[in-house]
């Protein structure tokens, strides 16, 4: 089937889909949930192959998505028509699902990133169509796939294998009614100008260089753990992942060679070995490119605290500098196993250097003290604040960024009024 046959049938499906009850939505999503989980091995033994992620971590991004499909499952109907208070016999507010939803998505978590867009998407009324990574072509079958055994109608989920290049004449085409993008800076502002010239709804998510910000009341052991785990889940290639470790001055010598210990723990394996905690990045392409940041960060002033020591084509042992303000490479996103630590006088000054950067995606603050934590809630630049533990998603929370870390809202209830038309109904 070609491209326009697929969206034609993406078309026709969603003038039937729109109309099905919520609650038979959430019955398919609920099956869908099953096979994931039932299938976790075979999933994550793909993901593992085609972008090297250790297969612990694979089996655990499936679990993710199964987890994330139940919530949405179990969800209440937050779509179903609001009435306003007015003069009016009818005023409401309903909810309208879109139509052909373009999806835009990367490698570096294959099934979680397309699937936490597409489900609350699909709930909604609406129905998808996805062009994956390259190198992750046979995962975007396998979701079609899921979608199709789960008992969904032909023409929810459909996989497209197409470049980049088409994605902008996907976009022009009348069918699509907007589009949702994981990935770099410049893919994001390149698919957001081509919605906008076209007059749709994009979201956008992602870059980040999120702040890991320890202060002098943490628990420097479990602070120091979760700040390896933080910087080399996924070997360092998460958007969320936390990237600037700002310390304050006044615990470096005692925090440091703890933090360098937990960090040294991830050595590079065999991504299909249970037990590796780190694997090589996910081609070799951009192992090259994160050696020569490593080498920019270097000749602009870095200090060496663990060399970035390239171990094969795509592999490192994982390396922290110690960087200062007006380091250029602050203006970038590190994606790869390389940790930035910066030290910082106080809570002022840590907070300075945290949103001192084009990114807002997610930050992460480690005070037992409520009031310090009030400060950094109320002043970080980020959609999302951690307190005491690094920076993850979860399907009941809202998930997304600001500044140049893109814009709208995935996962939690709010999600599944992104590809909605809000309509007015007023009258006598």
């Amino acid at each position: 089937m070609n491209i326009q046959d697929k969206l034609q049938t993406a078309q026709a499906t969603f003038e039937e889909w729109r109309t099905v009850a919520f609650n038979e939505k959430q019955n398919l999503i609920g099956k869908l949930a099953d096979l994931l989980d039932k299938n976790k091995e075979k999933y994550a033994e793909n993901i593992t192959k085609e972008m090297n992620k250790p297969i612990s971590q694979s089996i655990s991004e499936v679990e993710k998505c199964a987890l994330m499909a139940r919530y949405y499952a179990d969800a209440p109907n937050v779509l179903q028509p609001e009435k306003i208070s007015t003069e009016y016999r009818v005023s409401e507010v309903h909810y309208m699902p879109m139509g052909v939803i373009l999806g835009v998505m990367p490698w570096n978590f294959p099934f979680w990133q397309v699937l936490r867009f597409a489900v609350p998407a699909i709930l909604a009324g609406n129905t998808v169509v996805l062009k994956h990574a390259s190198i992750c072509f046979g995962t975007g079958r396998m979701i079609e796939e899921v979608f199709a055994e789960a008992g969904f109608p032909k023409g929810i989920f459909q996989n497209l294998e197409i470049g980049h290049s088409e994605v902008k004449e996907l976009l022009a085409h009348p069918i699509i009614k907007a589009v949702s993008l994981t990935g770099s800076e410049k893919a994001g502002a390149e698919v957001a100008a081509n919605a906008g010239k076209n007059i749709k709804k994009s979201l956008l998510e992602l870059g980040g260089s999120d702040a890991f910000i320890v202060l002098d009341d943490a628990d420097f052991k479990k602070a120091a753990k979760s700040a390896a785990k933080a910087r080399l889940q996924n070997c360092g290639q998460a958007c969320n992942a936390g990237k600037r470790f700002i310390i304050q001055k006044s615990i470096e010598d005692a925090f440091m060679p703890i933090f360098k210990e937990e960090f040294q723990r991830y050595v590079a394996g065999d991504p299909f070995n249970k037990d590796t905690n780190l694997s090589g990045m996910a081609r070799p392409d951009l192992a090259d490119e994160l050696q020569q940041q490593y080498e920019k960060a270097l000749e602009n002033g870095a200090e060496v605290i663990l060399p970035l020591e390239r171990l094969s084509e795509n592999s490192f042992k994982p390396g922290l500098i110690k960087v200062q303000a007006g380091n250029p490479i602050l203006q970038e996103e590190l994606f790869g196993p390389l940790g930035m630590v910066m030290i910082a006088e106080n809570d002022e000054e840590a907070l300075q250097l945290a949103n001192d950067i084009p990114f807002g995606l997610g930050n992460a603050v480690w005070t037992k003290d409520e009031t310090r934590q009030a400060y950094f809630v109320e002043n970080l630049q980020s959609g999302t604040v951690s307190l005491n533990k690094e920076t993850s998603s979860d399907p009941r929370l809202p998930f997304g960024g600001a500044k140049a870390s893109g814009y709208g809202t995935e996962l939690s209830l709010h999600a599944l009024k992104e590809f909605v038309t809000v309509k007015t109904v007023v009258g006598n």
